[in-house]
């Protein structure tokens, strides 16, 4: 297969991806965002299931930063982001927040909102990376199908184990310290369950029930979320003890366990008509890297970015899928390979 050249590759299309992508394709690089799922988003995922959906990674998101709030009024603005709740202390949210702690949701889902940001950006999507090796001044990545890509300067926002495995599957060798960092990012893992249901539900306003001691701590209702407007559809998240016991065990196993505790907010006269699980193995980083970005040392340029860099947040990995792409376009390196350092 023909080898495909550009400037600058970002692998992974999840929030930090899409933000990394966002400001080189602002500059002027040419450009390719990759990622290994038919849709780009990463863990801000919506599915669909009957006539209804789900959002069954990320429930919601915080703007904390002036820079992170500035971008969620934009995307409040555009129809997209809207405030769910102020504090854990409406409705069934337990009060272990400040009252001025803003949550934003995303009507009609996270996917909407992660496929309008990437619409103008050259994506393909669909190419599960295999390796990623040091080429003479850059970088290539190879594809499960035998494709090729090469650039001067790259950007990985996959969660650093999976990161370190495409290097490694290409002999790329980090430093000690570099390689030390990533090897300490390591992650829990989630399972997820969506629930259509054919009636009612008990949940009350806004839409979640948020339970941090159980093994099961996240109920959220998508009608109320204004992501699933034509049926009920109820996400139901695990946390890391649960998501360890049940890794492996059947699907129907995980599922009647979930819907013992979903069985408690039916309405009379309600059931459970459809079923799915999702795991995530990357869910939430359990440490974090103190700074948004890691540039390689003794590489062509090669920066890691994503939700364990400063913060294991939504706003964190969108600040560090940016902080990544502006360093990237500051690197000497980069600049003296490519068409930006004019």
């Amino acid at each position: 297969m023909a080898i495909k050249k550009y400037e600058a590759l970002v692998i992974g299309a999840g929030l930090a991806g899409i933000a990394a992508a966002r400001e080189l394709h602002a500059a002027g690089v040419d450009l390719l965002l990759l990622d290994k799922r038919k849709r780009v988003g990463g863990r801000m995922a919506t599915r669909r299931i009957g006539q209804g959906a789900a959002d069954h990674g990320a429930q919601f998101f915080t703007a904390e930063s002036p820079e992170f709030q500035a971008l969620v009024d934009g995307w409040e603005a555009e129809g997209f982001a809207y405030l769910w709740d102020i504090g854990w202390s409406t409705g069934s949210f337990t009060d272990n927040e400040g009252p001025d702690h803003t949550h934003y949701a995303v009507s009609g889902g996270m996917s909407r909102l992660m496929e309008h940001l990437a619409v103008d950006l050259p994506t393909e999507t669909a190419v599960s990376v295999v390796a990623v090796r040091q080429i003479d001044g850059g970088w290539e990545a190879e594809a499960k199908d035998g494709s090729r890509y090469r650039s001067s300067g790259l950007i990985l926002t996959p969660p650093p184990p999976q990161a370190l495995q495409l290097l490694r599957a290409g002999d790329v060798h980090l430093s000690p310290m570099d390689a030390e960092i990533l090897e300490q990012l390591t992650y829990s893992s989630t399972i997820t369950g969506i629930f259509r249901i054919e009636g009612e539900v008990t949940i009350p306003a806004p839409g979640a029930v948020h339970r941090p001691a159980e093994p099961l701590p996240w109920i959220a209702d998508n009608r109320q979320k204004k992501v699933s407007p034509e049926e009920t559809v109820v996400t139901i998240n695990s946390n890391g003890n649960y998501a360890s016991r049940y890794w492996d065990a059947p699907e129907v196993e995980i599922i009647e366990t979930m819907k013992s505790v979903l069985l408690h907010y039916l309405k009379p006269g309600s059931r459970i008509s459809e079923s799915q699980i999702k795991r995530w193995r990357y869910a939430f980083p359990m440490r974090t890297h103190s700074q948004r970005t890691l540039r390689a040392s003794g590489t062509p340029p090669l920066y890691f970015a994503g939700d364990a860099f400063h913060g294991p947040l939504i706003e964190g990995a969108w600040l560090s899928g940016k902080a990544a792409a502006t360093a990237l376009l500051a690197d000497p390196e980069f600049r003296m390979a490519t068409k930006s350092g004019r």
